[in-house]
């Protein structure tokens, strides 16, 4: 099982915030798919995922999507999605 915090966060406060989980490992290649029911749950666009989005994720435990990875102008400063491990 894994979990994913996701915050949308403006002028540096959390606006809404969800918690993502899903049995087993987390695949890299379905993280789109993750992303896409994270964005849903939150009501918002889904961004543009690039490798790098998938590489920080995997190194550092979290991503970050600024309003340039949005093809909508987003209400929001950026999204944040952090690792939380068990």
């Amino acid at each position: 099982m894994f979990k994913i915090w996701a915050k949308i966060i403006k002028d540096e406060k959390i606006l809404k915030q969800l918690t993502y989980e899903r049995e087993g490992k987390i695949i890299y290649s379905q993280f789109f798919n993750y992303l896409t029911d994270i964005c849903e749950g939150l009501d918002i666009a889904t961004p543009v995922l690039l490798k790098t989005h998938i590489f920080n994720y995997a190194k550092f435990g979290t991503v970050r999507f600024l309003p340039r990875d949005f093809t909508e102008t987003p209400g929001f400063d950026k999204l944040v999605l952090d690792n939380i491990k068990l």
